[in-house]
């Protein structure tokens, strides 16, 4: 088995990592990639969803930005202990109607001893939004790393 660092139990620097590795690798918007990062077996509930397993990860992404164009996404470390992370996050996209959406959640992650997500659980609410109200344009510049974000 591969590990993915970093590893736990996290300390606040690696947990920051650890929250900045998976905004950067959601951005990416590649299924293949994000998927790497959660245990082969791992489970999730997303809203009212849930699945197991890399495979099912792999098919819910690959329809969610077929689905959320122009997706970019900011996550912001709210709390660890152990093996555990908490983290808030917005993410914007559109519609294929052209309709922005802002969607705001939380996250609580669970991992492995290698550094792989075992859990997440995902709770999102969507916002309707005009283009004109965008604060995400794509990847965080690395200058911003860290930087809290408008709960708003």
């Amino acid at each position: 088995m591969t590990s993915r660092p970093p590893l736990p139990p996290f300390t606040h620097e690696t947990a920051l990592r650890k929250v900045q590795g998976a905004e950067d690798a959601w951005n990416t918007r590649d299924p293949h990639q994000v998927s790497l990062a959660y245990s082969p077996d791992s489970v999730w509930r997303n809203r009212d969803l849930f699945l197991t397993g890399r495979d099912a990860i792999v098919e819910f992404l690959t329809a969610k930005w077929e689905r959320e164009l122009d997706y970019a996404l900011r996550k912001e470390l709210w709390a660890f202990e152990g093996d555990r992370i908490a983290v808030r996050f917005q993410y914007e996209s559109h519609d294929r109607d052209g309709q922005w959406w802002r969607s705001y959640g939380n996250e609580l992650w669970l991992f492995d001893g290698d550094g792989l997500m075992t859990r997440r659980e995902a709770s999102i609410n969507d916002v309707r939004i005009a283009e004109s109200e965008r604060r995400i344009h794509g990847p965080r510049p690395a200058d911003q790393y860290g930087v809290p974000f408008p709960l708003h």
